[in-house]
């Protein structure tokens, strides 16, 4: 992608994508799905995951699992907050970067 990833897209992107599982889910996985939309590694998640949780809008917890325990992530309510502010400019920005787009365009 050519333009820049800022840390506010990534840590919405990234909430987004743990918020689609109630009851959380593993680093792992989220990596696949924001690889989805994002070229990203997992040593730039990995800090976003910390990030989140140390501004209480993540929460971790261990499970077991094949004999070792899986760190999983769930979103906190301060996160649900932090992520409809997300949405709400994202959808203010997108709409008028499209709106100069489509004036080009015509």
């Amino acid at each position: 992608m050519v333009f820049n990833t800022g840390a506010a897209l990534l840590d919405a992107i990234v909430l987004a994508a743990v918020s689609r599982e109630p009851d959380g889910t593993y680093g792992y996985k989220i990596t696949q799905d924001v690889r989805k939309v994002l070229d990203v590694s997992e040593s730039t998640l990995y800090p976003v995951l910390r990030r989140l949780q140390k501004d209480h809008c993540l929460e971790v917890y261990d499970v077991e699992f094949g004999g070792r325990n899986r760190r999983y992530y769930r979103v906190t309510p301060q996160g649900e907050a932090q992520l409809r502010l997300y949405i709400n400019e994202w959808v203010s920005y997108s709409g008028k970067i499209s709106k100069i787009f489509a004036e080009v365009t015509k």
